[in-house]
């Protein structure tokens, strides 16, 4: 029988060598920012979403990294046309498998941050940067968007419910305090995406905060806005159904990183030898034999506002748009090549 763990590291490897092959520098030498988004079927909406993007944030450059997960039409040729470097993978697999491959993609090429939004354009770019301030700050390793501290268009009771179960459900798992834990405009240092571990195909916003929160990661929330889809279906599915697959997701992750005992938990990791078949994350420098790093500041996810932030990003003759924050962000058409 097939080993699918292996079948998906062959498909991340091939992909990635296909994407640093058509690319060349401009995918193996990324500004500091790498502003990275899993896209499936979106031909409608993408380039109007990467028009949008940021040239900067937080006075440093951008660039886009867009993963098509299988898309079967013109997804990819769209994003290429309007400045994005585009990884094409052949199958489908779900956007926790194109956005961990796309985190790859992104520590390879050297870039320092990382920047998270979804395809469809329901999240707001001029918030990018009050999202990646405290990280380029250092006051945190992650960051994430809140609807709950900010605000929602979406009136769909299911939705709205669903999000605050799951926010107390990781909190008291946890122990740390997440009002928000499906909120897809993120941002964080590049190591911390592989020094976690990264198994789901859907489903991986959950994986990913539980991952950071119990490797001792710093953690915070900022108030943020998902706005209404304008063009396409969601690619979630119905409530209930997208409901137990999340929460099994939830407390299938939090039971795995339990009993492994990362660091930063108050035990030490697990050795080289000891890791589990099919764990693609980092080695951390305690694993591989060398000295570890002292412990990271206690986890802010109290919901505070991001301090630090650098001057507002700018392009001379370019149009701009205004965050709630008042921040003032150039749109990717003003970007200089």
């Amino acid at each position: 029988m097939t080993n699918p763990q292996v079948d998906d590291a062959a498909i991340d490897d091939a992909a990635a060598e296909a994407f640093f092959a058509e690319f060349g520098d401009a995918a193996r030498q990324l500004p500091p920012v790498a502003i990275v988004m899993a896209a499936f079927n979106e031909q409608d909406v993408i380039g109007q979403v990467i028009e949008a993007l940021p040239a900067t944030i937080c006075d440093l450059k951008t660039a886009v990294v867009v993963v098509s997960d299988g898309s079967q039409d013109k997804t990819g040729g769209a994003a290429k046309t309007h400045g994005a470097l585009v990884c094409d993978v052949p199958v489908n697999r779900g956007q926790g498998a194109a956005l961990r491959l796309g985190y790859r993609l992104a520590r390879d090429g050297g870039a320092t941050y990382i920047v998270t939004t979804d395809a469809d354009g329901q999240y707001n770019p001029a918030e990018m940067e009050r999202i990646l301030a405290p990280v380029v700050a250092g006051e945190a390793d992650f960051v994430t968007g809140s609807r709950k501290l900010g605000s929602q268009e979406t009136n769909d009771p299911v939705r709205r419910l669903g999000t605050w179960v799951f926010a107390v459900t990781i909190s008291m798992l946890t122990h740390h305090h997440i009002t928000d834990s499906t909120f897809g405009l993120r941002a964080m240092r590049a190591e911390v995406t592989g020094a976690v571990r990264l198994e789901q195909p859907q489903y991986q916003s959950s994986e990913l905060l539980i991952g950071v929160l119990t490797h001792g990661f710093r953690v915070r929330e900022v108030p943020a806005t998902i706005h209404k889809r304008q063009v396409g279906k969601s690619k979630k599915g119905h409530n209930a159904i997208y409901g137990l697959h999340y929460a099994g997701v939830v407390v299938g992750t939090w039971w795995r990183e339990r009993q492994r005992r990362v660091p930063g938990s108050g035990s030490a990791g697990l050795p080289v030898a000891g890791r589990l078949p099919g764990d693609r994350s980092a080695v951390l420098p305690a694993q591989a034999g060398e000295p570890a790093s002292p412990a990271p500041d206690p986890v802010d996810a109290n919901g505070s506002g991001a301090t630090g932030s650098a001057g507002p990003a700018s392009s001379a003759g370019a149009a701009s748009s205004a965050g709630a924050d008042g921040t003032t962000v150039a749109p990717r058409s003003a970007k200089r090549t």
